[in-house]
């Protein structure tokens, strides 16, 4: 069969047509042959022993039986609606089948007298047996079909199954579809893979995925439908890799000079951790080359990626290029820009800020400044990616919390140089390894997995709102000490008005229970102007504010080391990551600091689960793993991201083991033959150019 055939349009086989064929689009993504053929079963039931009517029991199972219908009659119901009930019959009793929907073309269909298998739930009422709307097959079809004791379960909608597209309809169209092309594919993975893992082949695979024909037959299929869906992913991610470090030079920075040597050794205001100097060394590695460095920092909150990026940067100056620092928000920018200013005092280097909120005549002298090259660093939100932004000579773009930027806006900065400049992704929101390899496998991946010396680890604590006195109480007694206290509210977008309501009822009962002149309270949320924003933020950063009451807005980059509690208010509203982020925001001093989660009484499982692992851990790629366990790949990026999650077979989760298998062959195959042109890798050739052709989501990595 050639892989043309794959191509064709659903509507073109047997039983479907251009009606049938829109509604498999709309509902199922299912275009062709080859979508359907792709479209796997989610789950199976066993199908192999049939009842006798007189055997059933009133525990509403799914059961099968072989029988005739004796009578078939149409009642009609309220509001003009009728229904069609039928005698159905076996040697040993009656029961009844039941329908509401598409009557008039069941009544049709349906033979009397003649052998039929059921198979459905059933409900007893009034000392009788019914079933509604069971799937049916005539027993002389039924004999004849690819069906087996295993029958699949395809996943569904309740418009297909309003518009007679049962899953009894879509095996008839999987049994079409493999009669159609005589159940012959083409193979896709070379036999040295299949060899070496002991796979079954593609025709096996694809036979016994959709008509098993053991449980051991089906477990061999779906092993080797998940490693395939691995294996290719890998192969692109890694090709496109390799094709970028040939393809996209970099400029080469050779040398390490004054900036990067005065910085070292003056200003640096603390010993490096081990980790630091490592991921140190990939970056001068990447960039020292003639290829453009594309890598992905991955850092806990409080491991001193800024230090590590501010270092890169002072590379670039000392070859002579500019360098961009973009951030998501403004206070992160801001955040960035006082600390590189702070880092670089006493030096000769010029930094600027520009965001949303830079008037018009400083946008000017910037905007000169940067194409004149007398700018060396500018730092920023989105506002670095406009048009009007000219670099001199771009060098180095850093991108920070890159997963809250979309691929276009990243991929601008690229555009503003005639060479791309090396790449330098951060975040602070640890990403399980899986996800790593699934999403970002076409960069470089550098982790500092190590806290400074000084750092104490936070204590983190789970209370109820009925301890909230006694919470209040440990407050004053640490504000006594001379610290200070964050009170964090959920801000979750659909309810805004009360999440407002919540923020500022808390900010009430928390001005009665710590009154002025005692303390004095700051507020941020997000519905305030940025300049009141920067004032409240100002006053707790020098100290004259004690207690900060705030939204997510001081989720990532607030970082005030006198800070030693962290109240997170409903804090089972909160996903892992966030709790983790809020967390980091303290801990940043030598004191010792605390988080504490404040919840109600009812709690789902997956809240105190989320709560559970806070208390007990605080290594940032254990809480990831948690959170990819408890929501997913998809929900865990974000839609931006989740595009390349969209898979057929595979579970990143439950597979995790079978993902590295696939990734260390596909890196083994492209170290022997880069360009797959090996004799023995045609097959994999072959599927890999069509998965490159017909797959939009390659494109959107990274």
């Amino acid at each position: 069969m050639s892989i043309n055939n794959l191509n064709t349009a659903i509507s073109y086989l047997k039983g479907v047509g251009p009606a049938r064929a829109d509604l498999l689009k709309s509902e199922l993504g299912i275009r062709t042959f080859g979508d359907l053929l792709n479209f796997f079963p989610n789950r199976y039931i066993d199908r192999s022993q049939f009842m006798m009517i007189s055997q059933l029991q009133q525990n509403s199972s799914e059961i099968q039986i072989l029988g005739k219908i004796t009578e078939l009659r149409t009642v009609q119901q309220a509001k003009g609606s009728s229904r069609l009930v039928a005698t159905f019959s076996d040697e040993t009793g009656t029961m009844e089948l039941v329908w509401f929907r598409g009557v008039k073309w069941i009544k049709e269909a349906i033979k009397i007298n003649t052998p039929y298998v059921i198979f459905g739930k059933t409900n007893f009422f009034k000392g009788l047996f019914s079933m509604p709307h069971p799937e049916m097959e005539l027993l002389a079809d039924y004999n004849k079909s690819l069906r087996t004791a295993m029958q699949p379960v395809y996943p569904s909608t309740e418009k297909l199954v309003n518009k007679g597209v049962t899953n009894r309809v879509i095996s008839k169209m999987m049994q079409s579809l493999f009669e159609e092309l005589h159940g012959n594919f083409n193979e896709t993975l070379s036999t040295d893979v299949i060899e070496r893992l002991k796979l079954i082949s593609k025709n096996e695979a694809l036979l016994n995925i959709h008509f098993p024909r053991t449980q051991e037959m089906l477990t061999k299929a779906q092993h080797r439908l998940k490693f395939e869906e691995f294996f290719f992913i890998q192969l692109q991610l890694l090709r496109k890799k390799l094709i970028r470090k040939s393809k996209f030079k970099g400029y080469p920075f050779l040398k390490v000079g004054d900036y990067f040597n005065h910085f070292y050794k003056n200003n640096l205001p603390f010993e490096l951790t081990n980790a630091q100097k490592r991921v140190l060394k990939e970056i001068r590695k990447d960039m020292g080359s003639n290829a453009q460095m594309n890598r992905l920092l991955q850092g806990d909150v409080g491991s001193g990626k800024t230090i590590v990026a501010l270092l890169t940067i002072l590379i670039a100056l000392d070859n002579g290029f500019q360098a961009a620092f973009m951030a998501p928000t403004e206070i992160l920018a801001t955040q960035h820009y006082n600390a590189l200013v702070n880092f670089l005092h006493g030096m000769n280097v010029n930094v600027k800020l520009l965001t949303g909120s830079t008037k018009t005549k400083d946008r000017k002298i910037l905007h000169a400044q940067l194409e004149s090259g007398e700018l060396h660093i500018l730092i920023g939100t989105h506002a670095l990616i406009e048009d009007k932004v000219k670099f001199r000579n771009l060098g180095i773009a850093i991108i920070d919390e890159q997963h809250r930027f979309g691929v276009e806006q990243r991929a601008k900065l690229w555009k503003k140089n005639v060479l791309p400049p090396h790449i330098l992704v951060m975040t602070a929101t640890p990403i399980p390894r899986t996800l790593a390899m699934s999403l970002y496998g076409d960069l470089d991946i550098s982790v500092i997995d190590e806290l400074p010396p000084n750092r104490k680890e936070v204590v983190t604590a789970h209370r109820y709102d009925a301890n909230r006195l006694s919470v209040f109480k440990f407050l004053k007694e640490e504000i006594a000490k001379g610290r200070q206290v964050y009170v964090v509210y959920p801000l979750i977008n659909e309810s805004e008005v009360m999440d407002y309501k919540d923020l500022m009822d808390g900010y009430e009962s928390i001005t009665r229970e710590f009154p002025k002149p005692t303390y004095q309270i700051s507020i941020v949320h997000g519905q305030m102007k940025a300049e009141d924003k920067a004032y409240e933020m100002q006053r707790f950063q020098k100290g004259e504010t004690q207690i900060m009451v705030a939204t997510t807005v001081i989720e990532v980059g607030v970082d005030i080391p006198n800070s030693s509690v962290m109240v997170i208010e409903s804090a089972e509203r909160f996903g892992l990551s966030q709790l983790h982020q809020l967390r980091g925001r303290v801990g940043r001093g030598a004191a010792q600091s605390y988080c504490i989660l404040m919840s109600s009484f009812k709690l789902s499982d997956d809240a105190k689960v989320r709560l559970k692992t806070m208390v007990d851990t605080s290594d940032g790629f254990k809480i990831a793993e948690v959170d990819l366990k408890l929501r997913g790949p998809g929900n865990l990026m974000g839609t931006q991201q989740s595009g390349i999650l969209n898979l057929k077979i595979a579970d990143l989760v439950k597979d995790a083991n079978l993902l590295k298998i696939a990734r260390s062959m596909a890196m083994e195959l492209l170290d022997k033959d880069p360009d797959l042109n090996a004799a023995e890798n045609r097959f994999i050739r072959i599927a890999y150019m069509e998965l490159s052709k017909n797959s939009t989501q390659w494109a959107n990595i990274s």
